[in-house]
């Protein structure tokens, strides 16, 4: 990636503001700003809760931002957030399969939920399928696959519509080492091919193995969006998990 690679999401203070227990306001994200590139992996670091999912969220429109805003390939995902959804594949922790469809039933839903033509659905559903070795669960109902599995079919009916931003929140969580390698494997190739992926997750040798640009998350405040190789210079072990300790203790911020 260089300097004209171009932007495919840009992210400008943006915030977002629940209610809480009597009323209380709870400030989930506080004025993030950053940029993901075309044939980039962009790591969104953070422990749980510091707000990366709510984040990623918005920027897949599921959540509306209380101020400022994103652009998704140039589309707002306050103004035009029909046009975010059509650019985006978005892969959640609580992304949830229906049970009594197949694996093959559920990403061909999807696939005409996107509009796609029936000869380039079942070709990029054949494609996908090899890639992850689903064959032999292909015609199992989504309710008897083990989580490993699932995960495989939710990856796929995310990206089954090959779209330009991949979102992934922490995509691995709870995964057998062998299915993680797989879908680290897959985020690599989608850089490889120009995606612009945005990569949410609390695994420090995940960042290392995958990411070119970190955003550190805590407490809702992004506290540095840098290199990765200056994010491990940080720390003088060049550690990521050292660096990430050591910027959320400097940065002083309470959660």
């Amino acid at each position: 990636m260089d300097a004209s690679t171009p932007a495919r999401v840009e992210v400008e203070g943006l915030s977002k503001v629940f209610r809480g227990p009597k009323h209380k306001q709870i400030k989930a994200v506080d004025d993030v700003s950053f940029t993901a590139h075309a044939g980039e992996i962009f790591g969104l670091l953070g422990a749980n809760g510091a707000g990366k999912t709510t984040t990623l969220r918005v920027l897949s429109t599921m959540l509306s931002p209380t101020a400022g805003d994103a652009r998704l390939c140039g589309f707002s995902v306050v103004r035009r957030p029909e046009e975010v959804r059509r650019r985006i594949g978005f892969l959640s922790t609580a992304t949830s399969l229906y049970g009594r469809l197949t694996a093959r039933e559920m990403v061909i839903y999807f696939g005409r939920l996107h509009g796609m033509a029936p000869a380039a659905l079942e070709a990029r559903r054949q494609e996908l399928f090899e890639l992850f070795g689903m064959q032999s669960f292909a015609d199992v109902r989504c309710d008897k696959l083990s989580t490993g599995m699932k995960q495989k079919v939710s990856i796929v009916r995310s990206v089954l519509h090959d779209p330009e931003v991949m979102i992934f929140d922490e995509p691995t969580a709870g995964l057998d080492v062998l299915t993680s390698r797989t879908i680290v494997a897959f985020v690599q190739d989608c850089r490889a091919r120009g995606k612009c992926v945005i990569f949410s997750t609390h695994i420090m040798d995940e960042v290392d193995q995958l990411c070119d640009r970190v955003g550190v998350i805590h407490a809702g405040r992004l506290l540095a969006c840098e290199p990765l190789d200056a994010l491990r210079a940080r720390a003088p072990s060049r550690r990521v998990g050292d660096a990430f300790v050591a910027l959320v203790e400097s940065a002083g911020v309470q959660p």
